[in-house]
């Protein structure tokens, strides 16, 4: 029997609210070692966005890289890492090829050679085990050429039909394998079609855009590992296609979601069970919504349990008038209260005489919102409603090449240094 192990989306070296996360991550990845022991692990996949910058910290780079060298030192025979959307394509494979002698296989970016996604998992006698097509988060350039004139919807077609050739490609690849009834698994970094998304990731393939069903993956993967999507989920209730979710919850939108890793059993040649085991929590998010006089007693009498951290606190405080009497009240519940700390205010004014639905939206700061979330208010503003469509889809285009560009100058940058 062979053990794999599912993980995605740590976002090392990620700030909420410009807090530092870094304990919480140690925390998961030294109990992640310790599963990967007791479990008896042979194989790890991590599914994209290893970290949250294209240009990690050296904190966060130490986590990834300490982490390696003791996974190394347990049952795990192998590891698979592919790129996700926030990683950078050269940082996660400038050590790939030192990394392939200790068994780490790293696949940063989609290769000019389809094969080299091909990963074959062999025994100690040689003899192949297991095979994993580990396909990375696949930008625009990868999977669809530009056609100047098309419309929204023809890029859409293209871009969808893009990824499916890109999995099918793959398939002469492995026939010979599954000839053999040797298991073939699957990796991807992308928005499958009927997911639930949370807040915290960023827009890739907006819209339709990217998003692939699940009868849509070639039948010869027996699982597909995802990454993306934060919250753990299976895709049109096919229980082989899932997202394994964050460690952590990286947003408020997350303070709900069990935490979790995926565990499969691969017998015989085939997929004979699916374990969901919890992650534990180390610092919770909570979220308190309503007048000072609600929110006043709630943070007083809540319980942290016997968690390693404080929680963080967002308040959305309603209020009339005088929010800066509101605000040194709120202050005055989080100094009596010590395992809880204010993270966020949002004040949300209300005016008695109108309904809910009259009532001004939550006050926002400019440094809150997303580039997409300013463009999109721009538009409404200058334009009239369903004209800009397709300046919406070129705006996407280009948030998803700022990466790209800044890791070309980069490197470019560097190169200059080096000559």
């Amino acid at each position: 029997m062979i053990r794999v192990l599912h993980t995605a989306d740590w976002h090392l070296g990620q700030r909420l609210a410009n807090q530092e996360r870094t304990e919480e991550h140690r925390n998961f990845l030294k109990w992640l070692c310790q599963t990967i022991c007791d479990e008896k692990i042979d194989l790890l996949l991590i599914a994209g966005d290893v970290f949250d910058t294209g240009f990690p910290s050296n904190t966060a780079l130490k986590l990834y890289y300490d982490f390696l060298r003791e996974v190394k030192d347990t049952c795990c025979q192998e590891v698979v890492i592919i790129g996700g959307n926030h990683d950078s394509v050269s940082t996660l494979n400038a050590p790939a090829e030192f990394l392939k002698h200790y068994k780490v296989h790293v696949v940063g970016g989609a290769p000019a050679n389809c094969q080299d996604q091909v990963i074959v998992i062999s025994s100690e006698a040689g003899e192949p085990q297991l095979v994993v097509c580990a396909v990375p988060f696949l930008r625009d350039k990868d999977v669809r050429l530009s056609v100047p004139g098309e419309t929204s919807e023809e890029r859409e077609l293209r871009l969808k039909q893009g990824i499916c050739d890109h999995y099918t490609q793959l398939v002469p690849h492995i026939q010979e394998y599954k000839q053999q009834g040797i298991p073939v698994l699957a990796t991807g970094h992308l928005f499958a079609a009927g997911s639930s998304a949370s807040d915290s990731e960023k827009e890739i393939h907006v819209g339709n855009l990217g998003q692939i069903a699940g009868d849509q993956f070639p039948a010869e993967f027996d699982y597909v590992a995802l990454g993306h999507l934060h919250r753990p989920q299976v895709v049109n209730q096919m229980p082989h296609i899932r997202y394994s979710g964050s460690p952590i919850p990286l947003s408020f939108s997350e303070i709900t979601d069990r935490k979790q890793i995926v565990i499969l059993d691969l017998e015989n040649g085939k997929l004979t069970q699916i374990h969901e085991k919890p992650i534990p929590c180390w610092r919770k998010l909570v979220r308190f919504k309503g007048t000072i006089d609600e929110v006043f007693p709630k943070i007083i009498a809540y319980d942290n349990g016997d968690l390693s951290y404080p929680a963080w606190a967002e308040v959305q405080l309603q209020y009339e008038h005088n929010l800066h009497d509101h605000t040194a009240k709120l202050h005055e519940a989080f100094a009596l209260q010590p395992n809880v700390q204010l993270l966020i205010h949002r004040p949300l004014r209300t005016i008695t005489s109108q309904s809910l639905d009259q009532q001004v939206q939550p006050e926002q700061d400019l440094a809150d919102l997303k580039p997409k979330e300013v463009f999109l208010k721009k538009c409404e503003e200058a334009l009239d409603e369903g004209t800009f469509e397709d300046l919406v889809s070129t705006f996407d285009e280009l948030l998803e090449l700022m990466p790209q560009k800044e890791e070309a100058l980069i490197n470019g940058s560097q190169l200059e240094i080096n000559l």
